[in-house]
């Protein structure tokens, strides 16, 4: 499948080819099963992107035709198909729940009414709360909560550009926005409305010197919203940053770890 990715993404021609068709629509079935992934971990606890298969999606959307899809009274027009069987899958799926054919979601996965792109991988026993959405190709690990309005970023293009990651355990505040590839480590808290992209400041002030990060969160850092004054050629401002404020022990629970953090720091977000 791999050599006709290839082919195909460098002549576009072949897109007509019923092969390529068929190896395009295998690769994204895969993608729905969980057998293959746009990203996974290696054991060193980097992570790998393969960028074939971003570009097998990439190529799914010109093979696609219009249609209507009518499910009960809803009517929707798309070239991507909804995700069906998710009482065979052990998935929890509230009204208006949506994801899309070709992201998998693992059994023990509960979503309220929220939205899951093609490509994304979001592992057992997640929550997917209410309005958060999860964009295309972001990896979620297991026993993660996506709290209420959460923003993962999606990203096909440029293709060796990593999605998002968000590792086991992890808790995502109400609001917060994760986009740019941005890797939030395992059991790791974020406070509401933290934001997050590959130029953001993540600035450890929980020892006696500033220690930054760029584009990832340690694993079971407690992180809140900050600011740092940045001079421009108008005058000093605020800039936005995060600031870890912690780490969570291993035996606490994520939310009271965040609550203990901000009482400790006389702080409320």
């Amino acid at each position: 499948m791999r050599q006709q990715i290839e082919a195909a993404w460098e002549d576009r021609s072949l897109l007509a080819d019923s092969t390529t068709i068929a190896a395009i629509e295998k690769v994204i079935e895969d993608l729905d099963k969980g057998l293959l992934r746009v990203a996974e971990p290696l054991e060193d606890g980097s992570w790998q992107v393969n960028e074939w298969v971003k570009k097998a999606v990439v190529m799914y959307f010109p093979i696609r035709q219009m249609e209507t899809i009518e499910v009960g009274p809803f009517e929707f027009h798309d070239k991507m198909a909804l995700k069906r069987n998710y009482k065979e899958l052990g998935v929890r799926v509230v009204p208006h729940a949506v994801a899309r054919y070709g992201a998998f979601i693992a059994p023990g996965v509960i979503m309220m009414p929220s939205y899951v792109n093609i490509g994304a991988y979001v592992d057992s026993n997640t929550m997917v709360d209410t309005w958060a959405t999860v964009g295309s190709c972001a990896q979620i690990g297991k026993d993660v909560h996506l709290s209420g309005g959460v923003g993962i970023g999606g990203v096909l293009e440029p293709l060796q550009a990593a999605p998002v990651v968000i590792e086991d355990g992890a808790f995502i505040g109400s609001r917060c926005i994760v986009v740019e590839g941005v890797r939030v480590g395992k059991e790791a808290v974020l406070g509401a409305n933290v934001v997050l992209t590959k130029s953001t400041k993540i600035i450890d002030v929980s020892g006696p010197e500033p220690i930054e990060h760029q584009g990832y969160v340690p694993e079971r850092s407690v992180v809140i919203p900050g600011s740092y004054t940045k001079s421009f050629a108008a005058g000093d401002y605020q800039v936005p940053c995060a600031l870890i404020i912690g780490k969570r022990k291993a035996s606490t629970d994520l939310k009271t770890s965040l609550n203990d953090a901000l009482r400790e720091h006389n702080v409320a977000v």
